[in-house]
């Protein structure tokens, strides 16, 4: 995260910044709650990948929302394989959160089926000849123009 205060220092440390706002606020005698704090953290700040990564109260990295990211991996397939083999080489930073686990086997990630009703139950329809929709079209066009000419009349 990077955030700009007055104009003359740029931040480029989530909390160094945190600070020099609560050191200015206080210098000022004004007091804000959270919200206000967080609504002026994100007027003053902008996403940097050169800048520290911003970390929770316990020091752990925060993940950043706009970039989280789900991946539909083969029930059968180990997930840390296939992360290695489809994800990682692309987004080396990429992690799992082992947080979210399945309600009924417990394990990382939840066990879902996608079923593409698509390839199943689809039946091609060929479109109808243009000459048989441009006739259409014409004859919508002078119903459509007969009833104008009735309203105006």
């Amino acid at each position: 995260m990077r955030a700009e205060g007055d104009g003359r220092q740029v931040f480029t440390n989530r909390a160094e910044f945190e600070k020099a706002l609560t050191a200015a606020l206080r210098l000022a005698r004004i007091k804000v709650g959270a919200p206000v704090r967080k609504a002026v953290l994100a007027a003053l700040s902008e996403r940097d990948d050169e800048a520290d990564i911003c970390t929770d109260r316990n020091g752990k990295p925060e993940s950043n929302t706009d970039l989280r990211d789900h991946e539909l991996v083969p029930l059968r397939e180990d997930l840390r394989d296939y992360m290695r083999r489809e994800v990682l080489p692309f987004v080396p930073d990429a992690w799992v959160d082992e947080g979210h686990r399945d309600i009924r086997d417990r394990q990382v990630g939840r066990v879902g089926y996608e079923i593409n009703f698509n390839r199943y139950f689809y039946k091609y329809v060929p479109p109808r000849p243009l000459e048989e929709i441009d006739a259409e079209l014409k004859a919508l066009e002078a119903e459509i123009a007969g009833l104008l000419k009735e309203v105006a009349a």
